[in-house]
């Protein structure tokens, strides 16, 4: 997709990722509609840029907020949105808040969803258009402390895998970018120390950024960041029982900072 004056939808721009996205596709000569809760850290991005881009305040998670964003692509139209939103938290299953694992299940999943089914027939309008949708390499393999985030990605994975196929007789390319660890805010203190004592390798957001480009320039349906991740990925499809006892051997280490996490709360 030539990016030059495509209006571009970014959820979750204010968060690291979010904001190396921006920052790419403003270099590409995109118009951006920058969605986000937190004003300041938009207002910032938005200086920062040089292209014809807008903030908007909106909470995805409600109805109202969906339809404050949805009311402005409709005006100005769009080609091409990018879900870039999420939360984690690192947690064993039992110990977790109830209201954290609905707030993942709704920001990682149900939030995305919705508002893809909101701007469809909006992206429909254009001769060619698309939906990125950025989930995790948990999204594939299943990672003790991190179920209730697993389930959202896996979600995610899932819905973008159907919804590729329910649109490929129309002008809309549907696309998963599945980033490993990455060096932003969602990762507390707790979970950059297990990232390190289990050896795991972190990008940063404009890693991530970049390998989303190539999907944009390849219309690629999946790409999975990282070495030895995207092997992982591939071999948990294949013989899950590899990876399962991998990561089973790993339990003690998840426990131990799990616990640490839990006296911090």
């Amino acid at each position: 997709m030539e990016l030059k004056d495509k209006r571009i939808l970014l959820t979750g721009a204010s968060g690291g990722i979010g904001q190396a996205i921006a920052r790419r596709l403003d270099q590409q000569g995109a118009k951006l509609w920058l969605v986000g809760r937190n004003l300041q850290k938009l207002q910032t991005l938005l200086d920062d840029l040089a292209g014809d881009h807008a903030i908007i305040i909106a909470d995805l998670n409600s109805q109202e907020g969906r339809e404050t964003v949805v009311s402005s692509c409709e005006q100005q139209g769009l080609d091409l949105l990018i879900n870039a939103v999420g939360v984690m938290d690192f947690q064993f299953y039992e110990q977790q808040d109830s209201g954290v694992i609905e707030q993942m299940l709704s920001t990682n999943l149900v939030s995305p969803m919705l508002l893809c089914q909101r701007v469809i027939p909006i992206l429909q309008r254009q001769p060619e258009a698309a939906i990125v949708n950025i989930g995790s390499t948990f999204g594939s393999i299943g990672h003790p402390g991190f179920t209730a985030y697993c389930a959202s990605k896996f979600g995610l994975r899932g819905f973008t895998e159907a919804l590729q196929r329910e649109l490929a007789d129309t002008g809309i390319k549907v696309s998963y970018l599945a980033p490993r660890a990455t060096q932003t805010e969602l990762n507390s203190d707790v979970v950059r120390s297990l990232n390190a004592a289990l050896g795991n390798n972190t990008d940063t957001p404009d890693q991530v950024a970049r390998e989303l480009m190539a999907i944009l320039s390849s219309n690629q349906k999946q790409r999975y960041m990282g070495w030895p991740e995207k092997f992982f990925v591939r071999l948990n499809s294949l013989f899950p029982g590899i990876v399962h006892n991998a990561l089973v051997k790993n339990l003690p280490i998840v426990r131990q900072y799990a616990e640490q996490k839990s006296l911090e709360d």
